[in-house]
């Protein structure tokens, strides 16, 4: 328990602070409703993530996931076509050239309520300065983390890049 709070409070105080860099998320044209931030704090364990997305896809059913995979896309714009509004956001983020779910941009899910969800997670995996100009998307289902190359996580629905 302080261990949690501890965390809630270690994140809150951050929040308030001006991230490193900050992608705006947007949803695309099938999903225009979502809308929310992703920032990046450089800290002394790592990058602190915290993300706060609303007007996700909401499955009303009893047992609905409602989860939402969420990564760094290696594509510097959030364009595309017809058939992948995100197309130009390309593959996952993965500069060591590891399998999934071990590449840099893998990050953890987004659990939804209600189509809010707020995420905040530690990750050495990458440093801010390496991921500026690339894309963070949010994914119709969850990463299974373990179907290559991405997780079989669905379609993109929601993209922003990542910017100081």
């Amino acid at each position: 328990m302080l261990w949690e709070n501890t965390t809630k409070n270690y994140a809150r105080k951050m929040e308030k602070r001006k991230p490193e860099a900050f992608a705006q998320i947007k949803g695309g044209p099938h999903n225009p409703k979502i809308d929310g931030t992703v920032a990046f704090y450089k800290t002394l364990r790592g990058v602190l993530v915290i993300a706060d997305i609303a007007g996700l896809p909401t499955d009303t059913a009893e047992c609905a996931e409602n989860i939402f995979a969420m990564h760094i896309h290696q594509g510097g714009s959030c364009t595309g076509n017809a058939q992948d509004p995100f197309a130009d956001t390309k593959s996952h983020y993965n500069p060591k050239n590891c399998p999934h779910p071990a590449h840099a941009g893998d990050l953890p899910p987004l659990f939804a309520n209600n189509g809010s969800a707020w995420c905040a997670f530690v990750t050495n995996r990458f440093r801010i300065r390496d991921i500026l100009g690339h894309t963070v998307v949010i994914h119709s289902k969850a990463d299974d983390f373990k179907t290559q190359p991405s997780g079989d996580s669905g379609d993109k629905l929601a993209c922003g890049v990542i910017q100081r």
